[in-house]
């Protein structure tokens, strides 16, 4: 006999509250909690009710323990009063700068064939190499950003949420960090910004196309790397990036040719048909992956909630964890964001794709009946995959 949703539901957050009273105080608490505004949700509303404050970690423990919602999430904004309303009553002293990736908004081949509601390897290893291209390749050389500056944290679903708190950009508003958005995701940004025809030799008659130089900062210098680097990877990688067979073929037989007029700043031996377009989609490869949705909502939004690190996301029961900054290649959210029961719960699972999580694979199921560790059958019940059967 099935669990009614509400009978499941409650089964999960009993579950949420076992692990929360299990940890330090310490573990969930945000840099200046008492300036920060708290809001709580259930499984229908990640945001149920808002302008909550908590003066000291101890106090938001007690509160995740006996009250236990679905969801926590946590101003990115410092206010002088987190619980005054309207919102221009709280006194906003600052903002974190924030950025939300999360793997829906990739469009990625694979969500075709298991749609955006599950989450494969592919989905989570594309995400986890957004999250280390804005850091390493935007935060820290183009804008100077230091490791120590930036955190980061899986959502508890398909997704890493980029913190940087750094003194110098708590006072943006949002028409600057509007600007950064921009910036990293190649928005505006055309061929023409990169290119000039030049004249060169006796009274300049002699025209060449100048460009880039891979020695070059922010995206000029990453246009003119990543065609060198598209180059040494092959004919058909070229091809996929948008240029005609015979033009690939050329390319790839001249690619050390082209590689020095590349670092020359010399760019007459590339040559495309549709350079506008071609430009376009090699910016667009190189950009960050965010939506205009995931932009407006998050990284432009000085008032903007987001999920609180360290708790428990409640459509999966994964843990948002924090994770290091510098190790993040390595970091596998289905076995290190595992903390709920592995105790048996009985399920009766309907997937079309098998569940990897805690280090074993569980499924395709076609409507059977299944014992699975605690954490699986959540994950599956939560995602609407499951129904927890009545021992």
């Amino acid at each position: 006999m099935e669990l009614t949703r509400e009978q499941g539901r409650g089964l999960a957050l009993k579950m949420f509250s076992d692990y929360y009273a299990g940890q330090d105080a310490k573990y969930f608490s945000p840099q200046r909690i008492s300036q920060r505004e708290f809001g709580m949700g259930d499984f229908e509303r990640k945001i149920k009710f808002r302008h909550a404050e908590f003066m000291t970690s101890v106090e938001l423990k007690d509160y995740l323990v006996k009250k236990t919602p679905a969801f926590v999430s946590c101003s990115t904004a410092y206010y002088s009063h987190p619980t005054f309303r309207p919102m221009e009553n709280k006194g906003w002293l600052g903002s974190e700068l924030v950025f939300d990736i999360d793997a829906t908004d990739m469009h990625l081949k694979c969500q075709t064939a298991h749609g955006t509601s599950w989450v494969c390897e592919n989905c989570l290893a594309v995400v986890r190499g957004e999250a280390i291209k804005l850091i390493e390749e935007f935060l820290i050389p183009d804008f100077g950003f230091s490791k120590q500056e930036i955190s980061v944290n899986f959502s508890g679903n398909r997704g890493y949420h980029i913190h940087v708190n750094k003194e110098s950009i708590l006072k943006l508003d949002s028409a600057a960090r509007k600007e950064i958005s921009a910036y990293i995701t190649g928005s505006g940004i055309s061929f023409e910004d990169f290119f000039t025809v030049e004249g060169i030799g006796h009274g300049k008659r002699i025209k060449r196309l100048a460009g880039p130089k891979p020695t070059e900062p922010g995206w000029r210098g990453r246009i003119a790397r990543s065609v060198i680097s598209d180059m040494n990877k092959g004919i058909e990688h070229l091809i996929s990036t948008g240029i005609d067979p015979a033009a690939a073929k050329n390319m790839f037989k001249k690619r050390a040719l082209i590689e020095m007029g590349i670092n020359n700043g010399n760019w007459d031996m590339v040559y495309v048909r549709d350079k506008t377009r071609f430009w376009s989609d090699v910016i667009k490869s190189h950009a960050i992956a965010q939506s205009d949705r995931i932009d407006e909502n998050v990284t432009n939004d000085t008032g903007h909630m987001i999920r609180l690190a360290n708790t428990i996301h409640g459509s999966t029961g994964l843990l948002s964890k924090k994770a290091d900054t510098g190790a993040l290649q390595s970091f596998e959210p289905m076995t290190e964001c595992v903390v709920l029961a592995k105790d048996q719960i009985k399920v009766k699972a309907n997937t079309k794709n098998p569940l990897d999580i805690g280090g074993e694979t569980f499924g395709p199921y076609s409507g059977e009946e299944a014992e699975l560790p605690g954490y699986a059958a959540m994950y599956l019940f939560l995602k609407g995959f499951a129904e927890i059967m009545q021992e």
